[in-house]
């Protein structure tokens, strides 16, 4: 990994969201690199979340707390003094959504305002990455992937919830930050991820790596969809590349970037499940469309070039590893394999990778 990962080592950095998937693995690589790591979200859902296997408050500082009500935010920030926020915090699931909208649209626009307005008021913080979603652009089922300059909007309430975001995060931007001395902030959104530890619901990892555990064909829905699948550490990697270049030249980097994988890398639903079965060594597929399911997207990924020119930064992992990495995971944990030493030596292994 490049040299300026090197720059957060005892710097106080606050990940919102770090009981998520992302947010988990984001705050121990953190950790990994030396920062003080403060974190703020809902407590984990499950016992088995990656935040809880990885006893990761023990490692951290984690405070449970409502992304949603503002004077916590704001007391929060106040209190932990952070130089570096990486807003992860969100409701994260289509299908959700469409069960509860207004939760979604209060948690990732209203939570967002909540963390932008508290950085106005938090003169410690000097780097703000807010991240958002691939799903924040206006998807019109083309073949090319959106740049960062594409219409935003989106038809369902979670891709609505993820535009929306960015719009608040440029218009405070623009009007409280841009003269702001010494303070970079920028917005960034990444495709599909996958990798060990996620037990979400409605993700298609998840989903089949219950399946496998339990000897039950995985249940695909939507087969032909494609996706840009990439493992997690990507886009992480990413996020902790651009916030040291902020930190290093503000006016520079500010502004918002996409972050995923190669164009060839782009796959079918029906293909990471019938690579999880291999790498796992048994299972099957079982195809169970329902009319009634909310409205999927069937065509979407990112153009990646700015990431490529202004930052360096390029994807480690084909299509093939993340999905062997992924499923390694999973299963060698269920093996007895300790958690915390598969995670530090899969982020080992993706920092002295070579794009």
């Amino acid at each position: 990994m490049t040299p300026p990962l090197g720059i957060f080592r005892n710097k106080r950095v606050l990940v919102t969201g770090d009981t998520g998937f992302k947010g988990s693995w984001l705050a121990y690589w953190l950790h990994y690199l030396g920062a003080n790591v403060h974190g703020f979200s809902h407590p984990p859902e499950r016992d088995c979340d990656h935040f809880n296997v990885l006893g990761l408050a023990r490692h951290i500082h984690h405070t449970d707390g409502e992304i949603r009500d503002y004077s916590q935010v704001r007391e929060f920030m106040e209190t932990t003094r952070p130089e570096f926020i990486f807003h992860l915090a969100a409701q994260p699931l289509v299908r959700k959504s469409f069960r509860e909208p207004k939760l979604t649209m209060d948690t990732n626009i209203g939570g967002t305002v909540n963390v932008l307005e508290a950085v106005r008021f938090t003169p410690s913080v000097k780097v703000l990455v807010t991240i958002t979603s691939d799903k924040c652009y206006r998807n019109k089922e083309w073949c090319w992937g959106y740049r960062e300059s594409d219409e935003l909007g989106g038809k369902d309430p979670y891709s609505a919830s993820k535009a929306a975001a960015e719009i608040v995060y440029s218009a405070y931007q623009d009007s409280f930050f841009a003269g702001r001395p010494q303070f970079g902030a920028a917005s960034v959104r990444a495709g599909n991820v996958i990798g060990g530890g996620d037990w979400s619901t409605d993700r298609i990892v998840p989903d089949c790596i219950r399946a496998l555990q339990s000897g039950k064909p995985i249940v695909l829905r939507n087969p032909q969809a494609t996706r840009p699948w990439q493992h997690v550490l990507e886009p992480l990697s990413g996020y902790l590349l651009l916030a040291s270049r902020l930190y290093e030249d503000p006016a520079q980097f500010r502004g918002s970037y996409n972050f995923g994988p190669d164009s060839r890398e782009i796959h079918t639903v029906e293909e990471v499940a019938r690579a999880l079965i291999s790498v796992w060594g048994s299972g099957g597929i079982k195809i169970a469309r329902n009319e009634s399911d909310p409205p999927e997207a069937g065509l979407l990924h990112l153009n990646c070039d700015k990431a490529h020119h202004a930052l360096g930064w390029y994807p480690r992992w084909n299509f093939a590893k993340t999905v062997e990495r992924t499923a390694q995971w999973y299963k060698s944990v269920k093996e007895g394999t300790d958690a915390v030493a598969l995670t530090r030596r899969q982020i080992i292994e993706y920092m002295e990778s070579s794009p």
